[in-house]
């Protein structure tokens, strides 16, 4: 029986994964940021760390990256305003307004060239109505790793959109961070590991770098 670290390499393979950062922008994860309590849980845990680390692995090995920003127009046309969530939103310090260094991805993650970066203006979900399921179907993708914030919301409706489209779900469960710290394993636990597979940034990382087989 192949061990774990195996069926883990088979199912990161560059030419059919894409690696997903989740609202890692500088209004959500920056030093002014809107939410610092998820901010410093961030920053603390490593996980922007090794979100930057797995990024920078992608770009090496070819593997796309994506990164799904939410946003909102000054006039707020188009947000949602149907749960407490998007009320308490709109009445934070800082607005992840379109075209304002809030909704630029935050360091130390770096965007290539060849990085897609899908915006939203709606919802809960970077996949749900946005551009990010066609711009997978197109880059033939069949592994989606997930990165980002937060473990309350975003990752896991993220994580469902992607199994419910028929895409494998790859969680590197120190890549993601939610409050209070100790929500996450818990979630990671008891939520994701039901639809994903769960690794860490280092499994990760050992898949896309390692020598190819050849065929």
């Amino acid at each position: 029986m192949p061990s774990s670290y195996e069926r883990l390499a088979e199912l990161v393979d560059p030419a059919s994964t894409v690696l997903l950062t989740v609202e890692c922008q500088q209004g959500v994860l920056g030093p002014d940021s809107a939410l610092p309590e998820l901010a410093h849980e961030a920053r603390a845990s490593g996980a922007l760390a090794n979100i930057a680390r797995l990024v920078a692995a992608a770009h090496d090995t070819g593997v796309q990256v994506i990164h799904a920003i939410a946003e909102r127009r000054p006039d707020g046309r188009g947000a949602n305003h149907n749960a407490r969530l998007f009320r308490a939103a709109e009445r934070l310090p800082v607005q992840q307004l379109s075209g304002t260094a809030a909704v630029r991805v935050a360091p130390p993650i770096e965007v290539a060239e060849e990085d897609l970066v899908v915006r939203r203006l709606h919802g809960l979900s970077p996949i749900q109505g946005t551009d990010v399921d066609p711009l997978l179907r197109n880059l033939g993708c069949r592994t989606l790793v997930v990165t980002g914030v937060s473990a309350n919301v975003a990752i896991p409706n993220a994580v469902f959109d992607a199994v419910n489209r028929g895409y494998t779900a790859v969680v590197p469960a120190d890549a993601i961070a939610g409050v209070p710290s100790e929500y996450t394993p818990a979630m990671v636990r008891n939520t994701l590991a039901l639809v994903a597979t769960v690794a860490t940034t280092d499994e990760v990382l050992g898949c896309l770098k390692r020598p190819r087989r050849r065929v």
